[in-house]
């Protein structure tokens, strides 16, 4: 929901750094590789209740999300890419997603890991997760194949469709777990609520796009 109001604000200072790391030999995919680890570890702290650290770790991880992308806009293009301008890649576009998938379910199953008496809410935020995540990915392949665009959010490698719990409000909320632990359930309640609501609206608006 806030991802497009955001990119503007966000935009700036990444695409600084990421002119700052042109020309270094630091790939796109590094960044993605490294941000995803960063998540791991932010993981491992929640196993252990070490929720202040996983919150720096989760916080990095998602600025290594956005840098990749900056970098790779940046970045002159690599000798196996003698006709691209940049370095932008489908190939860094689906690492980037995966990455971003297996993090935010991975969060969550850290924290009930950790604390085993939310795990039945854990499992219900990670399924509101998967209704997010295929329906984004579902109408994404379709656009692709009918050759629709969407910048908004910034130049993507797939389409981005909004919804009320984007990349924005996801992260919200996982920083809200790691801050109040004790809330969890009602943070799941209410963010898997959203999520609902989110894949719903998306499937009515794939019914009126593709139908």
């Amino acid at each position: 929901m806030f991802d497009a109001r955001l990119r503007p604000l966000i935009d700036k200072p990444l695409n600084a750094v990421a002119k700052t790391l042109s020309g270094t030999g630091i790939t796109p995919n590094i960044i993605t590789g490294f941000g995803f680890f960063l998540g791991v570890l932010a993981a491992g702290c929640l196993v252990l209740k070490l929720d202040s650290a996983a919150l720096v770790l989760i916080l990095a991880s998602r600025v290594m999300d956005g840098l990749d992308g900056a970098v790779a806009r940046h970045a002159a293009p690599r000798s196996r890419h003698p006709n691209a301008k940049t370095q932008e890649s489908d190939l860094g576009g689906y690492y980037d997603i995966v990455a971003d998938f297996l993090f935010y379910a991975g969060i969550i199953l850290a924290f009930a890991i950790g604390r085993p008496e939310h795990a039945l809410m854990a499992a219900f935020l990670i399924f509101c997760f998967v209704g997010t995540g295929s329906s984004f990915l579902a109408y994404a392949i379709i656009a692709a194949k009918q050759n629709r665009n969407h910048d908004k959010q910034g130049k993507k490698s797939f389409y981005y469709l909004t919804g009320i719990t984007e990349g924005s409000e996801t992260i919200v909320v996982l920083c809200l777990i790691c801050l109040f632990p004790e809330w969890f359930a009602k943070i799941a309640a209410i963010f898997g609520a959203l999520c609902l609501i989110t894949t719903v609206g998306r499937i009515l608006q794939a019914r009126r796009d593709f139908g």
